[in-house]
């Protein structure tokens, strides 16, 4: 068993894995730091600095005037507040992580486009792959 093991860990796939999970983690704090940090502040202040965390429902009937006032007192509540919030975070997460990875793509180098021109086998001039004669010594280039 300790053998298969190490042969399982020696495997290039898993220690791709583990070094995938590494850069997500510190890739994950990188995002979160930007949201919390950067975005969100505008956009609570666009939106009146609202805040969702508050909102509740109460189970109870002891209508309480917090949700943490129904926590201190063990009440029963849905605190669907909290889970907006958490919604509206991940959207903007990951909108922002689709604007980070596709400005990352845009830095990477475009494979060339595929050639439109040949060369002709017998005075090696480029001409249209579309072509059958060769412009320059006239012959026959159907075949290649």
């Amino acid at each position: 068993m300790l053998r298969e093991f190490k042969e399982f860990i020696a495997r290039g796939n898993v220690v791709d894995l583990a070094v995938a999970v590494v850069i997500g983690a510190a890739f994950g704090k990188i995002i979160t730091s930007l949201v919390e940090g950067v975005i969100m502040p505008p956009i609570g202040l666009l939106l009146g600095k609202v805040d969702f965390s508050n909102l509740f429902v109460d189970l109870s009937g002891q209508h309480p005037l917090s949700l943490a006032e129904a926590k201190q007192k063990g009440l029963a509540v849905i605190a669907y507040g909290t889970f907006l919030n958490d919604v509206i975070s991940f959207l903007i997460i990951t909108f922002v992580i689709f604007l980070v990875i596709k400005s990352i793509n845009r830095l990477r180098e475009q494979p060339p486009p595929p050639p439109n021109t040949k060369d002709c086998p017998y005075c090696l001039t480029a001409i249209p792959l579309a072509a059958t004669r060769c412009a320059a010594c006239c012959s026959d280039v159907a075949a290649v």
